[in-house]
């Protein structure tokens, strides 16, 4: 299939026609979107997904050990995030919320990320090198820049895309639509891919918005959007890959607001208890759906797949995600860096600080400097 031809038959439909490839079986419901990928970038896909269930576990784990800061985690959005990743560039750039590790997953994971959430700034750093950029808290407040990015790239010439991902929440931002406004004035070559996860915290979908759909918000602003079931790796790779050939291809370039319709299975953060907010039993009704087993019902079938690789993938993914987080922990901070980077020059009050620092390291050492009162 051309790929004027898939923009058209992924995007030219209805917001609430929702795109899907495989149902929660496994089974293909679409033979005429299924991509055409190889074995072997099927296997890919299927590892970097189970990656990010491992390194979630991890991740919480070692929150609820005291060895990692609040995080967010992304279990039930692996098919969106590595989906929508493996079907772009490598040099596109990706600009996410603070929940899709999953994409960082399909670029190769710089081991520095981890050390972000364990409190390391310089943890964003290494996320440049995989034209990622920093980490988003603050809600929504990234899209501006993301939009202005490819606006930049569309100046240039380059024939690069950006990906802008962000929660349901977001879209309640006065920032979501200031983005998607200048993206449909300026033609920018921006994917916004929002993931809709059912929850905005503890704030249900229903209550963020009175549209129907959040793809149909994209109408105002004169370009498409389109929904598709974000559980679905295959779905979200063939409707990026779309949305990416209606931003670069021929004359008629313009971006494309993608909603991805999934469910977080685990809370908003670890500071977070869903407990309070929702049902148990409707969130076994998503786990049905879950990601991962549907595509890897999908690869058995085909032939792609067996107890032994799985078996293999397991191994190496142990292995992989142990040794990341002991290269974390061999980071030690500095504390003298708080005072480098809050001033262009450091003020009196400032300097003062830093010597009173410098003076208790003299004294004590850095190994008894936490213990001092």
């Amino acid at each position: 299939m051309s790929g004027d031809v898939l923009a058209r038959d992924v995007l030219d439909r209805a917001p609430d026609d929702r795109v899907q490839v495989l149902d929660p079986n496994g089974k293909v419901v679409d033979p005429a979107l299924e991509p055409d990928l190889d074995p072997e970038t099927l296997r890919s896909m299927y590892r970097d997904m189970r990656f990010c269930r491992r390194f979630d576990e991890r991740m919480i784990s070692l929150q609820r050990q005291g060895r990692l800061g609040t995080y967010a985690s992304l279990a039930g959005q692996e098919g969106s995030q590595i989906g929508s990743t493996y079907a772009l560039a490598d040099d596109d750039a990706l600009s996410y919320q603070y929940r899709e590790h999953g994409a960082l997953v399909a670029r190769g994971l710089p081991w520095e990320y981890i050390t972000y959430w364990m409190g390391h700034e310089d943890g964003n750093a290494a996320l440049s090198e995989i034209d990622v950029f920093p980490l988003n808290i603050s809600i929504g407040g990234h899209l501006p820049h993301a939009v202005g990015w490819s606006w930049a790239a569309k100046l240039r010439g380059d024939e690069r895309v950006t990906v802008v991902h962000f929660g349901d929440g977001s879209t309640s931002e006065g920032d979501f639509h200031e983005a998607m406004n200048f993206a449909g004035v300026y033609d920018t070559p921006t994917i916004f891919f929002c993931n809709n996860n059912q929850w905005a915290i503890s704030v249900p979908r229903e209550r963020q918005t009175a549209s129907a759909t959040i793809a149909q918000k994209a109408d105002a602003y004169g370009f498409e959007g389109v929904q598709v079931d974000g559980m679905d790796p295959l779905a979200t790779y063939v409707v990026t890959e779309a949305a990416r050939e209606k931003a670069l291809g021929g004359g008629d370039r313009r971006p494309t607001l993608v909603e991805a319709v999934q469910y977080r299975f685990g809370a908003h953060t670890t500071a977070d208890d869903p407990a309070v907010y929702r049902d148990e039993a409707d969130i076994e009704r998503w786990r049905e759906r879950d990601p991962i087993d549907r595509f890897e019902a999908y690869l058995r079938d085909r032939g792609a797949l067996g107890d032994g690789r799985i078996a293999a993938i397991e191994d190496e993914i142990e292995e992989t995600v142990a040794a990341l987080v002991d290269r974390a922990e061999d980071v030690q901070a500095d504390p003298r860096e708080m005072f480098e980077y809050a001033y262009a020059e450091p003020t009196p009050r400032l300097e003062e600080q830093r010597d009173y620092l410098d003076a208790l390291r003299d004294r004590h050492g850095d190994d008894e400097l936490l213990d001092y009162e």
